[in-house]
């Protein structure tokens, strides 16, 4: 059977559940194309499976891996639409450059983005707050335990129909002892080591009941980082603030946005160095009145308290300006609101 006619199969044995979850549910199609003697080759459309890959790949024996994620939507209409592709596409050209992988050039990048799409329409979630996620990654493919990068890589674009990836309003624990990443490492690229050195500690936090853990500095463990997959703010007179970006953060397409968006309501944004104990006392003392996480999973997470220790820090408020900003944002992803920024592409 041709790839087309086992595609065809695929989509049309393909049905939509009714509890989706966040990457509990498989598109049925995928994108794949492959490195080989300095170029890239011509991409293809293949039905959702298991893939073939050495043992001693350097993907898996190095973390030879980057990978992207953002939201198709296709809510009250015929077409469906991406947000800011471009803000992913020049991301993981920079974390491709930082592990000195081979950037994934731009037609091929939308071509597999744009091709996943299209397969799977009729199956992106109707509802507001659901979307098709869609993960773009690369990896080295070549066999081998040499410290050198490998000489052929594989792109791939698979897609997950979702509901929003984090609800409620959970608590953060902060991390005083473990280390996510460090000025000049690989913290602001989006590569597998990145998440791979905030397992544990977002494991322990979870264990205390927490929803996952808040990241201090390397050198000092006093200034604030990120959350393990999420960029965090803080209401503070009013204000917003959030930590300035350095090669140990990334720079999340959602907090790019939410900046972008708060300023443009009328809001003041402080994008600064944040001590940790500076802000525990601010909520202490009412100074602070709000705290969130932000990310393309979970689009703005309230945070109801910070957990140091035994003790509980918890602001006056929770998800008054959290959800303000939230509803602005869906509604230019949903476009059910005007896209002043040019942030929307529609899949024609």
């Amino acid at each position: 059977m041709s790839h087309t006619a086992e595609v065809a199969a695929a989509i049309k044995r393909f049905a939509l559940p009714d509890k989706l979850g966040f990457g509990a549910v498989n598109a049925p199609v995928m994108f794949s194309a492959e490195w080989r003697e300095q170029q890239w080759g011509p991409g293809q459309l293949l039905p959702y499976g298991p893939i073939e890959i050495l043992p001693g790949a350097r993907a898996l024996q190095y973390g030879e891996l980057v990978f992207e994620g953002l939201k198709a939507y296709r809510i009250g209409q015929s077409q469906p639409n991406l947000f800011r592709p471009d803000a992913n596409f020049r991301r993981m050209q920079q974390s491709a450059q930082r592990l000195s992988m081979p950037a994934v050039p731009e037609e091929l990048f939308f071509a597999g983005l744009e091709t996943v799409t299209r397969a799977c329409a009729e199956f992106i979630p109707a509802n507001s707050g659901q979307s098709l996620y869609l993960r773009p990654f690369v990896f080295g493919t070549e066999s081998g335990y040499l410290l050198r990068n490998s000489t052929t890589f594989r792109f791939m674009v698979i897609a997950n129909p979702v509901e929003a990836y984090a609800s409620g309003t959970p608590t953060v624990a902060i991390e005083r002892k473990d280390v996510r990443a460090a000025v000049g490492g690989v913290g602001a690229a989006k590569t597998s080591a990145n998440y791979a050195a905030s397992l544990r500690g977002s494991t322990a936090a979870v264990a205390g009941g927490h929803a996952v853990a808040l990241w201090l500095d390397a050198a000092w463990h006093r200034y604030i980082q990120e959350l393990s997959g999420m960029n965090f703010f803080a209401v503070i007179d009013g204000e917003l603030h959030t930590p300035e970006l350095d090669t140990a953060i990334l720079p999340g397409v959602t907090r790019d946005s939410l900046i972008r968006l708060a300023r443009h309501l009328g809001l003041t944004v402080h994008e600064r160095q944040m001590d940790i104990d500076e802000l525990l006392t601010q909520i202490s003392t009412g100074q602070c009145s709000e705290i969130f996480a932000c990310g393309t999973a979970a689009i703005i997470m309230p945070i109801s308290a910070l957990a140091d220790s035994d003790n509980l820090y918890k602001p006056k408020q929770t998800n008054v300006v959290a959800a303000r900003l939230r509803e602005a944002l869906l509604a230019i992803q949903e476009r059910r609101a005007p896209d002043p920024f040019n942030w929307i592409r529609i899949i024609s």
